[in-house]
């Protein structure tokens, strides 16, 4: 991801009408790397670009980057350009925290070299490995990593014994752990071959509960001997080696962010505090939970 910081804030300085009248739309959509400026005109022109949710066509439209909400083909583009976003494949043995209290090996080696503050979205254990989204968007973190706004992650699981089908439509239908239901988004099998092996399944969830996926197969009889996220939201772990960190692509940022955006929730306000307060309050209280 390229940070053009000419095109920053450069309708902001020294022109206090800039401000109150904000950037054209055009020149924003080429900063956010978008395409060109004539290019950007020729989306806006032909009806491809919306504004908080309403197409635009007009070239002198203005938008304020910090507040308005841009996307082009339905896909929604971040203006911010101090904002970082980054995928880490997260290998076993390293705890989901910034610094670890006890010593432990965290995530601090994979964001030493960016300059930016970084936090994780979620948490995976210590056991467990595969895609961490790491930011300092603390608004798209609280959405993606709250169960209230949906936003499902995959998994796949090697597990002891043989699977069956009827256990898998057990996880789709729902089970009773200590701390109430759950039930898999989706659930199939991978591998099952015959006898007393081990077996790989596939897991889909959108829970943020305590080492859920583990609890589940757990509860119905096959413990978990291997753990990896593979998914989250629109995001695939892919080829990304173990331990390897890079930048979103635009195409992926703007597909999390439209699915961030449009997140259903009865409360959007309201959810987006709760799930900062408990972040707040979770973040040196646990610091090796999740899947």
């Amino acid at each position: 991801m390229t940070h053009d910081t000419q095109h920053n804030t450069p309708d902001f300085a020294g022109n206090p009408d800039a401000a109150a009248d904000g950037v054209r739309l055009q020149k924003v959509l080429a900063g956010a790397g978008v395409a060109s400026r004539r290019v950007s005109e020729d989306l806006i022109t032909s009806g491809r670009v919306r504004v908080n949710g309403k197409v635009v066509t007009e070239l002198g439209r203005r938008v304020h980057p910090e507040s308005d909400q841009v996307a082009v083909d339905n896909v929604a583009v971040q203006l911010d350009t101090t904002r970082r976003y980054l995928m880490l494949n997260k290998p076993v043995g390293v705890v989901s925290s910034m610094q670890d209290e006890s010593g432990r090996p965290d995530l601090r080696e994979f964001t030493d070299q960016f300059e930016e503050r970084l936090f994780n979205v979620g948490r995976l254990d210590a056991q467990t490995s595969g895609l961490l989204i790491l930011t300092n968007d603390g608004d798209l973190a609280h959405v993606l990593a709250h169960p209230s706004f949906g936003v499902s992650k995959t998994y796949i699981a090697k597990v002891e014994g043989r699977v069956s089908a009827q256990t898998v439509g057990k996880l789709q239908s729902g089970i009773e752990l200590d701390d109430g239901p759950i039930q898999a988004d989706k659930a199939r099998i991978l591998a099952s071959p015959p006898g007393d092996g081990f077996s790989m399944v596939e897991l889909s969830l959108h829970s943020g509960r305590n080492r859920i996926v583990r609890r589940m197969l757990g509860a119905v009889g096959h413990p978990v001997v291997d753990l990896v996220r593979r998914q989250f939201g629109p995001l695939n772990l892919g080829t990304l080696r173990q331990g390897a960190v890079r930048e979103l692509t635009r195409e992926e940022l703007g597909a999390l962010l439209t699915v961030s955006r449009s997140a259903p929730t009865p409360n959007r306000d309201a959810a987006l505090a709760n799930a900062a307060e408990e972040a707040h309050n979770n973040d040196e209280q646990q610091p090796d939970t999740d899947r």
